[in-house]
């Protein structure tokens, strides 16, 4: 009976050590895998464009801020705008008009935490529109709060009332020397 149990205990033991992981040991020395450099450096091989290289400059950090989700692009012309309020529309999304009077941009003054900035919340210029149906109306809505703020920024947000989100944002106008 002894040797029945005994037996039992050991087969126990032999699948609980099947299934262990091993204790993780450090860092193994990188001579065990294969190096696949070249032990040459030829430049030769290297591609080139017949030194015509060109390259796009960067957003300039001086004077410039970082506003919406199309701020790195120049300022939207009519037909751009209008285009982008199209889209809003094709994708059943409730277009609304914000402004701000000081700052277009996330600044910091109240707060110093990590991940709170004050300029997120804007003014919203009346109610959302429902049931608009056409770029047309938003950006004669555009327009009155241009013409009733002019030192404002002022934003298109599309939400979307199925997902009770905010969609798309964008600046739709900047104050002069912005």
């Amino acid at each position: 009976m002894a040797s029945n149990v005994m037996s039992t205990a050991s087969v126990v033991t032999a699948a609980a050590q099947a299934s262990m992981v091993a204790p993780f040991t450090g860092l193994r020395s990188t001579a065990a895998f294969p190096v696949s450099r070249k032990s040459n450096v030829d430049f030769s091989s290297l591609p080139s464009n017949g030194s015509r290289v060109q390259c796009m400059q960067v957003w300039p950090p001086l004077g410039k801020k970082k506003f919406e989700t199309l701020s790195y692009l120049p300022p939207l012309n009519r037909e751009q705008l209008a285009k982008e309020v199209a889209y809003l529309l094709r994708s059943g999304w409730i277009p609304c008009l914000e402004f701000e009077l000081e700052h277009g941009f996330v600044y910091r003054e109240n707060h110093r935490s990590p991940g709170y900035y004050d300029g997120r919340y804007w003014t919203m210029w009346k109610l959302p529109m429902f049931g608009c149906t056409d770029a047309v109306q938003v950006l004669q809505e555009l327009d009155e709060a241009i013409k009733a703020y002019p030192n404002a920024f002022v934003r298109i947000i599309g939400f979307d009332n199925v997902r009770q989100v905010q969609c798309i944002s964008f600046i739709a106008y900047k104050p002069p020397g912005f």
